[in-house]
C-alpha cells in the first residue's frame, strides 16, 4: 500500500542522490517522539461510538477509510480532511490521515476489535529515503506522523502499518450503502462532547462575523469587497479552526438571491443588503453554518426591513415549532406559513394556501449540523426528514425570501432583496437551545451591533 521506489523519483525538480548523501541522510537526527501525554480529543467517547457501530453489524467486518488525496492542478492536491466518519469513530483528523483505514473485526458473535491500518513515521535508516524525498507523504516535505506505538496512545485502537492491510472483504463505508447510511443515522443524535465542539464553532463564527463587519469600509471600497469579506471571515476561520466548513456565501445585492452564491466576485454597494452565510470549521472538523443578512449603510431602508421582519418572523415560527417528538419538518411547515401570510398580505400572492409561496423561497427551511454542514444525509427519511426530534440534535433554522430581481410577479420595489437568517440549535428535553444567540437578528438589534462595531 505504500509508494513504491518509483514514486520517488518522479516530479520534473527532482535531483538524483548520490550513495554518499544517501547514507549522510540516514544517520545522526536526534530522537523526536510525540509527547507522551498527547491523546486525540474526544478518545474517552469514540470506544462508545465504535460499540454502538458494533451492534448494528455482529459478525461482520466493516472498513472505513479514511480517504484519499484529490488532485487540484498537476503535482498539486486539494488540502486532505478525513471522512467524517472515519473521524467520528477515531478521533482523528488531521491531514496526515491519507490512506489510513479503520477496519473493525468481528471478535465474536457480538462484538469488533477496531484495528486502525495507517502509514507510520518512516525509519530514518540507510536505504530509507521516504523521509526527505517524498514529496506526499515524507515528513520533511508534509510534517511529522505518528509512529505505531505513539498512534496507538493517542487512539487507544490497535494499530497496524497499511502494508498490512492488503484487500480485505467486508463492509466498505465508500461503496456500502447500508453501511454508510448506518453511520448517517448513529451521528443524528450529538453526546456532550460533540454538543460542546459545535458550541465551540458558532462562537468562532460569531466573531468572524464581528470582524467581517469591522471590514466593511475597506470591502466597500474594493472592486471587489465581496472576495475581501470572504477573505477576513476565512482568516478567522484558519487562525481559530481548521478552516471554513464549507465555501462562504459573500452575497450583496441581488447576489442574495442565488443561494450558493460562492463566486463572491462582486462590489458593495452601501445601499443594498450583504447575506453573509459562513461557519468556522473546529479542528475536531465540526462546523458551525449561520447566515445573517446586513445593511451595507449600517441601517435597513424600510423596504429591507419590511423583507427582513417577514424572514425573522418565519424563523421565530420554525424556532418555537423544536422540540422532542415533533416532526422534524415541522419548523418548516411553520415557517412557511408565516411566509405565505406574508407575500398574500402584500399582495405578492392572492392567498396563502397551496405551494406557490415556494417560487420567493425555493428551498427547505434547516438540516441536520455536525462533522459536516448538512451532516447525516445518509441516513433514511423515516429516521431523519420524515422521522421525529430527538433531545441533542444539533440543526439549523434558515427561512429565506429570494425575491429574483427579473421576476415581474414583484413590485419593482421587492425585486433584487435577498434575506436569509439561520442559527444553530440544539434540541432540548422541553424545546431548543440557540446555541448563536451572541449574533443579534432584529432589526434594531443588527443596526446597533454593526453601529458599535463600527464606530466603536
Amino acid at each position: 500500500m505504500t509508494d513504491t521506489p518509483s514514486r520517488l523519483n518522479t516530479g520534473s525538480h527532482d535531483l538524483p542522490v548520490s550513495p554518499e548523501l544517501s547514507r549522510f541522510m540516514a544517520g545522526n537526527w536526534a530522537a523526536s517522539p510525540l509527547p507522551d501525554s498527547t491523546r486525540v480529543p474526544g478518545h474517552a467517547v469514540t470506544p462508545a461510538r465504535r460499540a454502538r457501530l458494533s451492534a448494528r453489524f455482529p459478525g461482520e467486518r466493516l472498513i472505513i477509510p479514511a480517504g484519499e488525496l484529490k488532485v487540484r492542478s498537476n503535482d498539486c492536491d486539494h488540502r486532505f480532511r478525513p471522512h467524517s466518519a472515519y473521524a467520528w469513530l477515531t478521533g482523528l483528523t488531521g491531514e496526515d490521515q491519507v490512506g489510513h483505514v479503520l477496519v473493525m473485526e468481528p471478535s465474536g458473535p457480538h462484538a469488533h476489535e477496531a484495528v486502525l491500518y495507517l502509514r507510520p513515521r518512516s525509519p530514518r535508516v540507510d536505504g530509507n529515503e521516504e523521509f526527505y524525498r517524498d514529496r506526499r507523504y515524507g515528513e520533511f516535505w508534509v510534517g511529522r506522523r505518528a509512529d505505531l506505538a505513539e498512534a496507538e496512545r493517542l487512539t487507544g485502537i490497535r494499530c497496524a502499518h497499511l502494508d498490512g492491510l492488503g484487500s480485505p472483504a467486508g463492509r466498505n463505508a465508500a461503496t456500502d450503502a447500508e453501511l454508510a447510511t448506518a453511520l448517517s443515522e448513529l451521528r443524528l443524535v450529538k453526546d456532550a462532547w460533540e454538543v460542546e465542539q459545535l458550541q465551540l464553532a458558532v462562537d468562532h463564527t460569531a466573531a468572524g462575523f464581528e470582524d467581517v463587519v469591522r471590514a466593511l469600509p475597506r470591502a466597500l471600497a474594493h472592486p471587489r469587497g465581496e472576495r475581501w469579506i470572504e477573505g477576513v471571515f476565512g482568516l478567522r476561520a484558519r487562525a481559530e479552526g481548521n478552516g471554513t466548513g464549507y465555501d462562504t456565501i459573500a452575497a450583496s445585492g441581488a447576489h442574495a438571491c442565488v443561494l450558493h452564491w460562492i463566486r463572491n466576485d462582486g462590489r458593495l454597494n452601501g445601499d443594498e443588503l450583504l447575506l453573509l452565510d459562513a461557519g468556522v470549521e473546529t479542528d475536531t472538523l465540526y462546523t458551525a453554518d449561520i447566515t445573517r443578512t446586513l445593511p451595507l449603510s449600517g441601517r435597513f431602508s424600510p423596504v429591507q426591513r419590511q423583507v427582513y421582519e417577514l424572514v425573522l418572523a418565519a424563523q421565530e415560527a420554525g424556532m418555537a415549532a423544536l422540540r422532542p417528538g415533533a416532526s422534524f419538518r415541522d419548523f418548516h411547515r411553520a415557517g412557511m406559513r408565516v411566509i405565505a401570510e406574508g407575500l398574500a398580505e402584500w399582495g405578492v400572492l392572492k392567498h396563502a394556501e397551496g405551494d406557490l409561496h415556494r417560487r420567493y423561497t425555493l428551498c427547505s427551511s434547516g438540516h441536520m449540523l455536525g462533522l459536516d454542514v448538512h451532516d447525516c444525509a445518509k441516513a433514511r427519511a423515516e429516521t431523519y426528514l420524515d422521522g421525529v426530534l430527538e433531545e441533542g440534535q444539533v440543526l439549523t433554522v434558515e427561512p429565506g425570501l429570494y425575491l429574483q430581481p427579473d421576476d415581474e410577479t414583484l413590485p419593482v420595489e421587492l425585486r433584487g432583496i435577498g434575506v436569509r437568517i439561520e442559527d444553530d440549535l440544539v434540541v432540548t428535553a422541553d424545546g431548543a437551545r440557540l446555541m448563536s444567540g451572541a449574533l443579534p437578528r432584529t432589526v434594531d438589534g443588527i443596526e446597533e451591533w454593526m453601529g458599535r462595531l463600527l464606530n466603536g
